[in-house]
């Protein structure tokens, strides 16, 4: 009798785990004051760091008009010369459009996934960075809208980092940047 209460008991906490996962994949969650990590800066969730493939990532970037390009002119993750957005954080890609819509600038991404970046927790790899191309419309937003940290780094309100690299913005997004569920889409 006690195996068949146990047995059931974890069937409806799975269950309940389905459904919220399911209802996270749809909603970001605001995060407790209470951490100082940037990674509870703004929001989090199961969805905020969902993966999303090449073509899902591409998909939801050309919808927000935003270009991507590649050295190689490939998109193999395994290849350093690809653009690769494989395994890429749905709120990495979020906080790319939420900067297109801030900004009015053309953004151009050059790095995703792909190996060939520096390692760490917080990296291209991991789906947290991405590269842009730079233009003077992005310069002078990052430079001029977030603060600046020192190093060539810019913080944003919600607590993503901008590095100038000198050909390009290397940028972290530990969230999307104050996107909204509705703004998803």
């Amino acid at each position: 009798m006690l195996r068949r209460t146990a047995t059931t008991t974890l069937g409806v906490v799975m269950l309940a785990a389905g459904a919220l996962a399911g209802t996270a994949a749809t909603t970001y969650a605001a995060a407790p004051a209470a951490s100082h990590s940037p990674a509870a800066a703004a929001q989090t969730g199961p969805a905020l760091f969902a993966k999303l493939s090449h073509a899902q990532a591409t998909g939801k970037l050309r919808s927000a008009g935003i270009s991507w390009s590649s050295s190689g002119g490939c998109s193999d993750r395994n290849n350093s010369t690809c653009t690769s957005f494989d395994q890429i954080n749905s709120a990495t890609v979020d906080g790319v459009i939420t900067l297109k819509g801030a900004t009015g600038c053309a953004i151009n991404l050059t790095g995703g996934t792909e190996t060939g970046h520096a390692a760490g927790t917080y990296s291209h790899w991991n789906g947290y960075k991405v590269d842009f191309s730079l233009s003077s419309c992005l310069t002078n937003y990052i430079t001029g809208t977030f603060a600046s940290i020192g190093g060539s780094k810019w913080k944003s309100g919600s607590g993503n980092v901008y590095y100038k690299e000198g050909n390009h913005w290397d940028v972290t997004y530990y969230n999307c940047g104050g996107c909204l569920a509705a703004d998803r889409g």
